[in-house]
């Protein structure tokens, strides 16, 4: 009997635990007696084939299973990457679900934007927080899939387009959540990179595109902040469903990464159950209704099942209970004031200033405002789906805006178009354009509807409703003052850019987003985001345009590396508004850029040091980007790619030195002939940017690798390759020299790439030399030519 009994006379505790009585504890004690004593193999050798195999699925929807007298408790999960989603039974109606109210904090894309691991790492803290206070051990998320395409539905739910960028917020929010003692299930596990098909579609990838982006996204989360679960995709990777992929599962999530959590579906992505188990799927959500635990307890009875398999993931999932419990806080609770003021401090950062044209933002606190659209009295805040979160308050930004402007200035509102209607409204736009003809400056509120992008479907276009792009367009005509503020999960088209003078990116901000917007129109706070994914100038620009969504259940990634900014680089194209960017009311200035050493092994770190200085008025924040060009690859590389970053703040004329320290994946790309991430020797800028497009620094460093890729010579090896080669050079020359002494051959090397004929010789395969030397260089002679270079490959 592992189940501790309890009981309370007076003052004494006396518990019976193990076989063992302890007296006279406390409260305090009786926890860490439990704790002390907690057996978990011992417990599972006390289990049933039946009750290991319930543990692995759901009770319901949010809880896992118990087993009362083996004392393991049931934990309740929720959803939430950023508000607790926790569903209740409505207290004005017994049969109706809701949701308790939360914080919403900004969206996933409005996070990246912020650039700034402390402040994410606070907004987990505060909704592991709440978490606490709500009885949840595990907050499902965050989302940190790359996007690959602007029209993915939920991609207001994920980071970035960039894999480095995405881990570090993805670790960053980790971290704070489970420094509450709540756990975190970082999600989609892999390459859930569309909603179209999303639970029957087979995303086909290559493997160095899967290392080097769409895993490399997990990857580094996984390494730093260990988060107690990773949540599996509905869909296929490469022909296996993701819940029973061995290869993502166990060969790179445990064994190369070190995972030690519990791998847990998506919400009814269990395809084989069984199959599921064996890849490393620990736990089936929501509730089976016993049909997968059937299949478990059936397939270890006919002995297809190890039931030692069973066990360990059995180990696994009471560890994560125990966990949960040891880490509970009774009679948690929250300072809800306190948290919507960090909403509306994150989502001021978490905004990006993308045109102020003629300097026309910070606004000034007097004249006549018009504010137009009407996203300006009801928000679009979060996205759609599993992710929508009830608020605790709800700021307005229309009475934000008025708050923020004072006595000296009137406010003015028109609506502008229906929300519900993507059709222009003749009575609207009129009202719009009267009430901008009356003011000093018209903002207008435009965007994506919710019904737009939302969980389940993808969008079908980057246009905005025709009644928001109508709207800007007419009140143009009649005011050159104009201010777009846009709401939105991910990039629009923007046809009328060039007749507006200012643009805020305002993204999904939360419910606090009313009150950072007031913020930053008028200069209380300065505007620091920048841009986690590139804005393209129209779809068709986009890398996966012609492969996206793909055909029927399948989806080639033919694009392969190159998502995001490293195509419009490779590619030379001109996006809208590039990765990377984002303005401020100041001005900032780099310079002393320092690479500590010059030359260095690839098993060895380099520190990169650059000074930068607030060269304005007002004080601000700047994200300092760091890339890394590989001058010279014998593979395609992108141009350049993220491999640093930071955010620092300056006062007027401060200037603080910001340092980086980079290691063998700044440099390395996957090498799929020795499966590991390799760096090719040879040298390497350093770059150092505004925006991916800005690059305003660089310097060289010479990088020497410490693994040497050989491949064995044959009979079809060519000839430029062995020339190309520092070590087989010379062995190649000298024996042609003294083994086949043909003038026509020895000619041809001496005068190499001085005439088409050698550069033609470049590219013969060696057993085609017997045509250029007359017959010398016979079998014979061929076979000891070649394994005189294969022995001196080392």
């Amino acid at each position: 009997m592992v189940i501790p009994i309890v009981a309370r006379v007076s003052e004494k505790v006396i518990i019976y635990y193990a076989g063992t009585v302890y007296e006279n504890l406390n409260d305090k004690g009786i926890t860490g007696v439990i704790k002390m004593q907690r057996d978990i193999k011992k417990i599972i050798s006390q289990m049933t084939l039946e009750e290991k195999a319930s543990l692995c699925s759901g009770l319901d929807a949010w809880n896992l299973k118990s087993v009362e007298r083996l004392g393991i408790p049931s934990i309740m999960v929720s959803d939430g990457p950023h508000g607790l989603r926790k569903e209740t039974t409505d207290p004005t109606d017994p049969g109706k679900k809701t949701t308790v109210p939360a914080t919403c904090f900004p969206t996933a894309v409005g996070l990246a934007s912020s650039w700034n691991r402390e402040l994410v790492e606070k907004v987990g803290a505060a909704l592991g927080e709440e978490c606490q206070a709500e009885g949840i051990a595990v907050l499902l998320g965050p989302g940190t899939n790359i996007k690959r395409s602007p029209l993915c539905g939920r991609n207001f739910e994920y980071f970035s387009e960039d894999p480095y960028l995405s881990s570090e917020m993805a670790a960053s929010h980790i971290k704070g959540v489970q420094s509450r003692g709540v756990g975190t299930s970082l999600k989609h596990f892999a390459a859930n990179n569309q909603e179209h098909r999303r639970m029957s579609v087979d995303a086909v990838i290559d493997e160095r595109t899967l290392r080097e982006i769409y895993l490399a996204s997990f990857e580094g989360a996984v390494k730093k902040a260990k988060p107690w679960t990773i949540m599996c995709s509905y869909n296929r990777v490469n022909g296996e469903y993701a819940s029973e992929n061995k290869f993502l599962l166990t060969d790179v999530l445990r064994n190369e990464w070190g995972f030690e959590g519990i791998v847990v579906s998506d919400w009814g992505a269990v395809n084989e159950r069984v199959k599921g188990l064996e890849a490393g799927l620990d736990l089936e959500m929501p509730s089976s209704f016993g049909i997968g635990d059937q299949k478990i307890v059936e397939a270890v009875k006919k002995g297809e099942l190890p039931e030692e398999v069973l066990d360990r993931t059995v180990e696994r999932i009471l560890n994560l209970i125990f966990k949960a419990v040891d880490n509970r806080k009774e009679n948690a609770g929250y300072d809800r004031e306190a948290h919507h003021k960090l909403a509306r401090e994150a989502a001021r950062e978490c905004m990006v200033l993308l045109k102020n044209e003629d300097k026309i933002l910070p606004l000034r606190k007097q004249g006549t405002i018009a504010v137009i659209g009407e996203f300006a009295k009801r928000p679009r805040y979060q996205g759609g789906g599993s992710s929508h979160v009830n608020p605790t308050i709800m700021d307005s930004p229309y009475e934000e805006i008025k708050k923020s402007a004072g006595n000296n200035a009137d406010v003015i509102y028109a609506q502008g178009y229906f929300i519900e209607k993507d059709e222009p409204d003749e009575k609207l736009l009129e009202e719009a354009k009267q009430a901008a003809l009356k003011a000093d400056v018209a903002v207008i509120f435009a965007g994506l509807p919710e019904h737009y992008e939302c969980e389940g479907y993808d969008r079908q276009h980057m246009r905005m409703p025709e009644s928001h792009c109508t709207l800007i367009e007419e009140v143009a005509k009649v005011q050159p003052n104009v201010v777009v503020v846009l709401c939105n999960g991910s990039p629009v088209e923007m046809p009328w850019i060039d007749k507006v003078k200012g643009l805020l990116e305002a993204y999904l901000g939360g419910q606090a987003m009313g009150g950072a917007i007031a913020d930053l129109l008028f200069g209380d706070a300065n505007p620091s985001g920048k841009l986690a994914e590139t804005f393209p100038k129209q779809l068709s620009d986009n890398p996966s345009y012609l492969n996206f969504p793909g055909e029927g259940d399948r989806v080639e990634y033919r694009e392969g590396i190159f998502v995001g900014y490293r195509y419009y680089d490779k590619k030379n194209m001109e996006p809208l508004f590039p990765f990377g960017y984002g303005l401020s009311y100041t001005t900032f200035e780099y310079g002393d850029l320092k690479i500590s050493r010059k030359e260095i092994s690839d098993n060895e770190t380099v520190t990169v040091s650059v000074k930068v200085k607030n060269t304005g008025d007002m004080a601000g924040k700047e994200i300092v980007q760091l890339y890394v060009r590989d001058i010279e690859s014998s593979v395609i590389r992108p141009e350049k790619e993220l491999k640093g970053f930071e955010k620092v703040e300056l006062k007027p004329g401060e200037e603080k030195t910001v340092v980086f320290e980079l290691d063998k994946r700044a440099f390395a790309y996957y090498n799929t002939g020795i499966r590991d991430w390799h760096v090719e020797t040879g040298e390497f800028e350093i770059l150092i940017g505004r925006s991916s497009r800005d690059i305003v620094l660089k310097d060289k460093i010479f990088v020497k690798s410490t693994v040497t890729i050989k491949k064995p010579v044959d009979r079809n090896t060519l000839v430029g390759d062995l020339l190309s080669d520092r070590v087989l050079e010379p062995v190649f020359r000298e024996f042609i020299i003294n083994e086949i002494k043909n003038r026509y051959l020895l000619d041809l090397l001496e005068n190499e790439d001085k005439s088409l004929l050698s550069v033609w010789m470049r590219y013969t395969p060696l057993r085609s030399l017997a045509n250029s030397t007359g017959g010398e260089l016979n079998e014979e002679k061929l076979n000891r030519l070649i394994d005189t270079l294969n022995a001196n490959i080392k």
